[in-house]
């Protein structure tokens, strides 16, 4: 499969195949039959060999894999057809020693879930839920500000695959159009003696195929999806590569490239310039005006009185006081 999809729209000769694969000619033919019955679609040529013309929206590890080589986030691509969570999932395959760039992908979630505990909307063959399994050796504050990153990143991902430039709606939400079109989540897992952070799952859920009757009232007003956004549909598999090497290429730089991701982070960012509202984990408002994100990421705010302060994403969440963001 990796071999008809490294180079769309050219023939590749089952004799080139064979010798790369090292396998026979007859193991290329029934490969490409069971491509077929799976549902790609596969012209053959006499003298020319075999072109890929259209695949399904399927999440295949060995697809996954087979475009990561090389790289060490996505080095192994688990994909599954349902779990409660693919960050709990990751966390459960670290608990058993899993290697670092560890990536589950997972065509629904039954518990996904965001920041607080909220629930993460996961519907079946509609989004990219993926979450991948990092074990950084740096101090804990800058393991705090990989969501940031991961929110560079993804951006970065989306634009390569669809050409879509999108914003950064402090902390953790990517927005599209002024409606939310991904959530992150990155999690810490702290060894019991020391309390030293062993692995870092962050995980990554992005509206691929929803429509508005998907989203159904409540959310539609304030989410949308990359179909809905390009007028038509994104091939999940494709998306996971852009999004796999853009994680890949923020951890290779990881923490020492900060500043370029800083820069570009406020630069995205749609939280400041803004009215908001702080809300405090026992449900409490406070009305702020959101003035910067300073060298750590936090958010600097204004208060009524004059006053400014700074918090970071543990202490409050950030509302729009006009819509969404």
């Amino acid at each position: 499969m990796s071999l008809l999809r490294s180079e769309p729209d050219t023939y590749r000769s089952g004799e080139e195949m064979s010798r790369q694969l090292g396998v026979s000619r007859a193991a290329v033919w029934k490969a490409v039959e069971a491509l077929r019955r799976a549902g790609y679609e596969i012209v053959s040529a006499p003298n020319r060999g075999y072109r890929l013309s259209a695949a399904p929206d399927d999440l295949r590890a060995g697809e996954l894999t087979a475009a990561m080589s090389g790289h060490l986030v996505g080095r192994e691509v688990v994909c599954l057809d349902t779990v409660d969570s693919t960050n709990s999932e990751v966390k459960r395959r670290a608990a058993d020693g899993a290697m670092e760039g560890l990536a589950v992908i997972s065509d629904e979630q039954t518990a996904g879930r965001g920041r607080r505990g909220n629930a993460f909307q996961s519907l079946k063959g509609k989004g990219l839920f993926c979450s991948v399994l990092l074990r950084p050796q740096v101090a804990l504050d800058a393991l705090s500000q990989l969501t940031a990153w991961t929110a560079v990143a993804v951006c970065r991902a989306i634009e390569a695959c669809c050409g879509l430039t999108c914003g950064i709606k402090w902390t953790n939400d990517i927005i599209l159009d002024g409606k939310k079109l991904c959530g992150i989540l990155t999690e810490l897992e702290f060894e019991a003696e020391s309390a030293a952070a062993v692995a870092v799952v962050v995980g990554v859920g992005i509206n691929v195929g929803q429509t508005e009757a998907d989203f159904g009232p409540d959310l539609s007003p304030i989410a949308t999806s990359l179909t809905q956004a390009l007028g038509r549909p994104v091939r999940r598999a494709e998306l996971a590569v852009h999004l796999l090497t853009a994680l890949d290429e923020m951890y290779a730089t990881f923490p020492q490239g900060k500043n370029e991701y800083l820069a570009e982070y406020r630069r995205r960012c749609v939280t400041t310039g803004h009215e908001v509202a702080l809300v405090r984990p026992d449900g409490g408002r406070e009305p702020a005006f959101a003035q910067a994100v300073d060298d750590d990421f936090a958010l600097v705010y204004r208060l009524p009185d004059g006053s400014t302060r700074t918090v970071t994403a543990g202490d409050v969440s950030v509302r729009g006081l006009l819509g969404y963001v």
